[in-house]
């Protein structure tokens, strides 16, 4: 299967502003300038479909993509992005926190790790509150093309056995590049693998 339709279906400050027509969703999340929108646009195929920006912080709302008219792709505010005011800040996270506790959609939610970075206490914590909170997740390095693969390979090994300190057993864990495609047809293969579950 793959992504042969992609539109943008609306954008919404809350679960009760989010598109009437009820679908399984699969969100995307990460702290600001992880790569989240550009990561998007490369599953759908469309350069232009979420919008990426240099400067973070770009996506303030619940963005909804309708996939093949059948399932949606969520654009989720990226989270930790500290020029934001103490308000503002606290507007995004509330705006996270509700969807990820009240959407009865979400099917999955694609945790996004730069793949060049040790992993950041902001994203351990918020990985380990999904623990906590019982909410189905997985990860994703992203920019796996700016790094040699042995350099990569290392940084995600350090990652996994990092998180490997709090959890059990890790989630599924996908390496990705906007720029190469690397990761596309494993995470696309992976959410019809839990359509066909749902339906």
């Amino acid at each position: 299967m793959d992504i042969t339709k992609a539109r943008f279906a609306g954008s919404a400050a809350s679960v009760e502003q989010t598109p009437k027509l009820k679908l399984p969703e699969f969100a995307f999340i990460g702290r600001s300038n992880v790569g989240k929108s550009s990561l998007i646009n490369m599953l759908c195929n469309n350069g232009a479909l979420a919008k990426t920006s240099s400067k973070p912080g770009k996506t303030l709302l619940i963005n909804h993509f309708l996939i093949n008219d059948a399932w949606y792709i969520v654009d989720l505010p990226g989270y930790g992005y500290a020029s934001r005011s103490k308000r503002e800040r606290e507007n995004i996270r509330s705006i996270i926190d509700q969807y990820i506790s009240k959407s009865q959609m979400l099917e999955m939610l694609f945790v996004l790790l730069d793949s060049r970075l040790p992993l950041q206490k902001i994203d351990l914590e918020f990985i380990n509150g999904l623990g906590e909170k019982g909410i189905p997740f997985s990860i994703v390095f992203t920019k796996g093309d700016k790094l040699g693969t042995n350099a990569l390979n290392s940084m995600v090994e350090r990652n996994k056995k990092e998180l490997l300190e709090y959890w059990e057993e890790l989630p599924p864990v996908f390496t990705t590049s906007s720029q190469t495609k690397m990761g596309r047809e494993a995470i696309i293969d992976y959410i019809y693998e839990i359509l066909k579950l749902v339906k």
